[in-house]
């Protein structure tokens, strides 16, 4: 949770304020709660975050009604329009948001610039809404009678996203969302939200009306208040499982459809004749790329044989390649950790694997920026010969933590990628074809790559795991999401004519 900041007279008077949007502009009603939003490179408050209360969360899905209302209306072309320009009007100021990332998570430019980009894929997809869209129709299927099925909008639906991917992840929402003719209500992540403004400022220039998309701001009070709101149909999340699980338990039981994807756990399994230069370098830019804290980044090295004895001597030479530093100095491949709560928490993972008699390689711990011994910097750490009963094997770290967990061969090591809880995401290095095709039908998760280390899906398919990873039927973007922000109906028709037969009360019958 963010650190607070009462809302005196002229308390955080230096600071930047970051406020709610709603109904098409910055939100200027008075603030009982204020979030500190931190400088993860220097340690230091930078700018303030309004908090919402229910109050807040009431007028917000009252001014998305409104918008929805008149939204459902607007023709497929219109809603195409708004979100090319909308696309366009992101392609051209990504080098604002991007650094807003770098600014407010740490991660490194590149790493923001990527971001960006895969949120637009989103933003590109959701501009064929009206392909997407497309029902089916049957004529005569009785003597003058048509059926046909059509996709219609849920009205006022909800976001709540996390602090890894500012950007990204609420553009896996809010561009198919709104493309399927709902009004869309987000509440980002309390620790980096100045991207949801961002890109509320850029929907309104491209020309979408007022109240189609809210922003509030907040803690554990805002979600709350979206998950009881009745005003709310539907709840989209990402975040950590005990959330997920939470976030899914209240929404359904309030009468809201729901997404919730939770944590990961991620294994790369590497078998003996693979690519060792190739799964080395994978290795160290899935497992430290934004400094792992990634839904996607993998945690778990699963080396077969004796690759490990092979493979860990090169990824310990590119780690301590790696230039970690502020993710806006020039060559910086690896930024601070978002919080310094969350620094303490890898921090902790990292001593605790050392207790439970993992042989910690490369320590972390050790490194040191100058000019900024106050920021949030925790350098990659590697482990090997960690156990499946270990914490840092078990838990979610969410951080740059990399565990080498030795198998005998292929059986043993599927068996433990099936056996944990997690089921997000799962890569295998390989030569050998039916080894990965073998991989891909048996393991038991939800995103698979064969020699891609982080495998997520291009917007045309959707996002999500399996087992704990996933709470509800539904992943995000793709069709699934154009499913997900619709409700279909049937429609079965007939024209009055001279002959209608008059009354039946029979059950009626297709002839």
């Amino acid at each position: 949770m963010a650190a607070t900041i009462e809302a005196k007279p002229g308390a955080g008077s230096a600071l930047d304020e970051v406020r709610h949007w709603m109904d098409g502009r910055t939100w200027e009603g008075p603030v009982e709660r204020w979030g500190a939003i931190m400088n993860p490179a220097t340690g230091e408050p930078q700018a303030r975050v309004a908090f919402a209360g229910p109050d807040v969360v009431d007028a917000a899905v009252a001014a998305a009604a409104k918008g929805a209302a008149l939204w459902r209306e607007a023709s497929l072309a219109t809603r195409t329009r708004v979100l090319f320009a909308f696309r366009q009007l992101v392609e051209k100021h990504k080098p604002e948001l991007a650094a807003l990332l770098t600014r407010e998570h740490g991660k490194v430019a590149a790493d923001a610039l990527g971001e960006v980009n895969r949120g637009l894929e989103v933003v590109e997809f959701a501009c064929g809404v009206p392909q997407l869209l497309k029902g089916e129709f049957s004529e005569n299927v009785s003597t003058d009678v048509d059926s046909y099925s059509i996709r219609q909008p849920l009205g006022v639906v909800a976001g709540i996203t996390p602090f890894n991917f500012p950007a990204m992840v609420p553009m896996w929402m809010y561009p198919i969302a709104i493309a399927c003719g709902n009004a869309f209500v987000l509440k980002p992540s309390e620790k980096d939200p100045s991207a949801a403004n961002f890109s509320a400022r850029l929907l309104a220039d491209a020309g979408l009306p007022p109240g189609v998309f809210g922003v509030v701001h907040g803690d554990k009070a805002a979600v709350d208040a979206i998950l009881g709101h009745p005003g709310i149909a539907a709840v989209s999340f990402v975040g950590s499982t005990p959330i997920a699980r939470y976030v899914y338990e209240t929404a359904t039981r309030n009468g809201k459809r729901v997404q919730a994807l939770g944590g990961a756990k991620n294994h790369m399994v590497v078998l003996p004749d693979a690519d060792l230069e190739l799964a080395a370098d994978s290795a160290v830019s899935a497992a430290y790329g934004s400094a792992g804290e990634r839904c996607m980044a993998i945690s778990v090295l699963v080396t077969v044989g004796d690759v490990a004895d092979r493979l860990l001597p090169k990824i310990r030479e590119r780690i301590r390649r790696l230039k970690v530093a502020p993710g806006d100095e020039p060559g910086a491949e690896m930024g601070p950790l978002v919080t310094k709560d969350h620094h303490a928490r890898v921090v902790s993972y990292v001593e605790r694997g050392e207790r439970e008699g993992a042989r910690l390689l490369e320590d972390g711990r050790k490194v040191r920026v100058p000019g900024h011994e106050g920021g949030f910097f925790l350098g990659p750490c590697l482990f090997d010969e960690v156990k499946p009963e270990m914490s840092i094997y078990t838990d979610e770290i969410f951080g740059p933590v990399l565990s080498v967990v030795r198998t005998g061969g292929y059986d043993e090591a599927i068996s433990l990628v099936n056996a944990n809880r997690y089921a997000n995401g799962v890569a295998i290095f390989t030569n050998d074809g039916g080894a990965a095709r073998r991989f891909q039908n048996e393991v038991q998760v939800g995103m698979v790559g064969v020699n891609v280390p982080i495998p997520v899906p291009m917007a045309y398919y959707s996002f999500g795991g399996w087992k704990s990873s996933l709470f509800g039927d539904s992943h995000v973007h793709g069709r699934e999401g154009i499913h997900f922000y619709t409700r279909g109906k049937v429609v079965t028709s007939r024209w009055p004519d001279p002959h209608h037969r008059g009354v039946n009360l029979g059950f009626p019958q297709m002839k």
